[in-house]
């Protein structure tokens, strides 16, 4: 079994995106969260986000499909086990699991983006603003 690779920040993901022609960001949010909050943009560098729901909308059921859904996207792109891949949700705690995850299974690269997309709540209860991929001015997109 391949160990999970450990925590990174988004800008230091964002940089090995775009330093690794091979890297891989992965959001493992819900349908909803990539429709109503926004996801990571990565038409500029030429790459792809791949979207694989960690826990299902509506509900919150873990994903029983996870691994193999995210394979089959993984096989699209060529990558291997070798892969450097980055795991963002919206914390970091579903992207933390889905990094484990991928590493039980053999792949060696695994990487959560700390902080995840929005990040933690602000003293105003809002997120976006504090941490991860939003707070740090990162490419993102409204679809």
């Amino acid at each position: 079994m391949a160990d999970y690779a450990g925590d990174v920040s988004a800008t230091d993901a964002w940089q090995a995106i775009q330093d690794d022609a091979d890297a891989v960001l992965i959001d493992v949010r819900t349908q909803a969260e990539w429709a109503f909050v926004g996801m990571p943009d990565l038409g500029g560098i030429g790459k792809q986000l791949l979207c694989v729901e960690w826990q299902q909308f509506p509900g919150g059921q873990p994903n029983p499909a996870f691994t193999s859904q995210l394979e089959a996207q993984l096989a699209g792109l060529n990558a291997n086990r070798d892969t450097e891949l980055f795991f963002i949700c919206r914390s970091g705690q579903r992207s933390l699991h889905s990094a484990e995850a991928l590493a039980a299974a053999g792949y060696r690269g695994c990487h959560n983006v700390a902080g995840g997309f929005e990040g933690p709540l602000d003293s105003e209860g809002h997120r976006g603003l504090v941490a991860g991929w939003k707070a740090a001015g990162l490419p993102w997109v409204q679809r």
